[in-house]
């Protein structure tokens, strides 16, 4: 009798927790529209970044200083050279990278009015969610859905204003002047630059 109530006692046991597993496996409905991560892009964050960019944002008289401009001795030399400089000057490179999208948007008027009305879109759509959900034939959208939806409308303005080309065009521009810069831009020191020779030797 005693070995009876055991083993009814564990398939108990047993049936309970298999139970209480299938019970936390099953999603709700609100989580089954959700995203499975949720992005926290919070101000302070982006602040922490931005100061952060600006910290090691380097002076520019440095960064065009004529007298350290010099071709590089040889190609090991080059690619240690481009690595080091990409580290070291990489905020100016950003800055160099958003002034070409600045100058594309400037150039181009209609580029400029879809960027503008697809954020304006999103701001009033995030303000307008922290009052009342968004629901179409009463099915409750998320954010994250409502953001993907400006996204779809916003692509044929996007196309007819040419965005395509002037991604391609800023990320070939970047690249170009970044390489060209890192590549000729002497950042050793004297005493790395008069060792350099004796190492290769």
């Amino acid at each position: 009798m005693e070995m009876a109530d055991v083993d009814n006692l564990d398939s108990y046991v047993t049936g309970n927790l298999t139970e209480s597993k299938v019970l936390d496996k099953k999603p709700s409905s609100d989580s089954m529209m959700s995203l499975p991560v949720k992005f926290n892009l919070s101000v302070p964050v982006a602040q922490e970044w931005l100061g952060s960019r600006r910290k090691n944002l380097k002076p520019w008289f440095r960064f065009v200083q004529t007298s350290k401009f010099q071709s590089p001795t040889s190609v090991p030399a080059l690619g240690s050279r481009i690595v080091k400089n990409v580290d070291h000057f990489q905020s100016n490179y950003l800055c160099i990278f958003i002034i070409l999208i600045l100058y594309c948007l400037l150039t181009s008027p209609l580029l400029l009015f879809a960027v503008g009305t697809s954020l304006g879109a999103c701001y009033l759509i995030s303000r307008k969610n922290d009052d009342q959900k968004l629901s179409i034939l009463g099915h409750e959208l998320s954010l994250a859905q409502q953001y993907g939806l400006i996204a779809m409308v916003s692509l044929p303005l996007f196309y007819l204003a040419g965005a395509g080309s002037v991604v391609f065009w800023v990320l070939g521009a970047s690249m170009f002047l970044i390489v060209l810069h890192a590549s000729f831009y002497n950042n050793e020191s004297p005493e790395e630059s008069f060792e350099q020779p004796i190492l290769q030797v």
